[in-house]
């Protein structure tokens, strides 16, 4: 008897969990067939103008709504990197218009998903002005008191050693009287007694030249070498008439086969006055208040006495700053071989508080090496506040100090005083 009453009991346990089960997953495919139904089909309302090929069998056939209300729509999102851009909007029985730039209306095709939406935004505008190349400037934005541009371009062969300048263009020349026959000279310095020379323009102020150039340098030689653009205009009576120059070190520039620079610089006056008795240096000077910095940059020098007893091994120039007659720091430049126009274009820094500039000082010395290690100076300029100089050299500190951040370029005069 008891073995039957367990049995029973096993069935009927075993009856309600079947039950629950079977009511379990019922409920669960009610669930599913009630979500597949709660959904409509979206149905494209927007009709286009434009048939194509693969539309060709609906030219004639409108595409209607299934359903003129709907309890809600899907939103399409633009995203933030593109508010502001002129959208069109489609809604509900509206039609692109065929007047409308082509590039700014998608074109026919396979349609992406979100044509099927009561709302639709057009996607993919084009900005021209993304495509748009950087203006060159160069021939239109010309400074006060500029007296012409010079445009040319340097490559170097390194198998053959040869250095090939292309003159290319002079524009916005200033010449003496109104017409303008002008020509170019150009130097490899530091030999200044050769130079080639590009064929003279006639009665023009913006030549164009398209000359090309060749000098024989070695490629150990080339970094030490300067490039000398002399621009003349030729008058009436065949007189020269020097225009300007431009001076091109070629130290800074990496001039491969495969790596052709186009440069343009504008002419500068040459010094026209005669080299003082040990020589001149040009060299600028600018002083940063915020930063505490002075910054002296060594330009060139010319008419350098050098001695004739010993070959020199090369010329640079020693900076130092002082303070109270005290030496605080000093720098030099690379040494150029022994040229008398050594061009050296160096830049170099001092920290320097404002509160030290009426007690500090500046001293270049032009040194020439010689061999077993000797030197010869062959002149000093000292600038600097009224405590230590005294005019052209007082007026270019004063000029620097009343000129914050704005780098001051002068000549001086060399002398031996130590």
């Amino acid at each position: 008897l008891t073995e039957q009453a367990v049995a029973v009991a096993g069935g009927i346990i075993g009856g309600i969990l079947l039950f629950v089960l079977l009511g379990i997953t019922a409920y669960l495919l009610w669930k599913k067939f009630c979500r597949l139904f709660s959904y409509e089909k979206l149905i494209n309302p927007v009709k286009t103008t434009n048939a194509n090929a693969i539309f060709q069998d609906q030219a004639n056939s409108e595409i209607q709504l299934k359903s003129t209300s709907r309890s809600r729509s899907v939103p399409f999102i633009i995203p933030p990197t593109l508010h502001g851009r002129d959208w069109i909007h489609l809604t509900k029985e509206e039609q692109v218009q065929e007047d409308r730039d082509p590039y700014m209306t998608p074109q026919s095709g396979p349609r992406s998903s979100f044509h099927s939406l009561a709302g639709a935004y057009v996607v993919g505008t084009i900005n021209p002005d993304l495509y748009k190349f950087p203006e060159d400037k160069s021939e239109t934005d010309f400074p006060d008191g500029n007296i012409g541009r010079l445009w040319f371009s340097i490559e170097y062969e390194q198998d053959s050693e040869r250095l090939l300048v292309s003159l290319i263009k002079v524009r916005k020349l200033q010449p003496p009287a109104d017409s303008c026959s002008p020509f170019v000279k150009i130097y490899l310095l530091p030999d200044e007694r050769s130079y080639l020379q590009s064929k003279t323009k006639r009665k023009t102020l913006n030549p164009q030249f398209d000359e090309n150039f060749v000098f024989q340098v070695s490629s150990k030689m080339l970094l030490q070498r300067t490039l000398k653009f002399l621009v003349y205009h030729v008058d009436k009576h065949k007189k020269h008439h020097l225009l300007g120059q431009v001076i091109f070190p070629l130290k800074n520039e990496a001039l491969t086969e495969d790596n052709k620079l186009v440069i343009w610089r504008d002419l500068e006056k040459e010094n026209l006055e005669p080299p003082s008795e040990h020589g001149d240096i040009q060299f600028s000077l600018s002083y940063n208040d915020y930063l505490g910095r002075l910054t002296v940059v060594v330009l060139r020098a010319r008419g350098l006495k050098l001695q004739e007893e010993s070959p020199a091994v090369g010329v640079y120039v020693k900076v130092s700053l002082m303070n109270h007659n005290k030496f605080i720091k000093s720098k030099k430049t690379a040494a150029l071989l022994g040229t008398p126009n050594p061009v050296y274009n160096e830049t170099f820094s001092f920290k320097a508080d404002q509160t030290e500039l009426d007690t500090a000082s500046l001293s270049l010395s032009v040194i020439q090496s010689n061999k077993g290690e000797k030197t010869l100076l062959l002149g000093r300029v000292v600038v600097g506040p009224f405590m230590y100089t005294r005019g052209k050299e007082l007026e270019h500190w004063n000029e620097m100090i009343s000129k914050p951040k704005e780098l001051v370029k002068r000549w001086h005069a060399l002398c031996h005083s130590t």
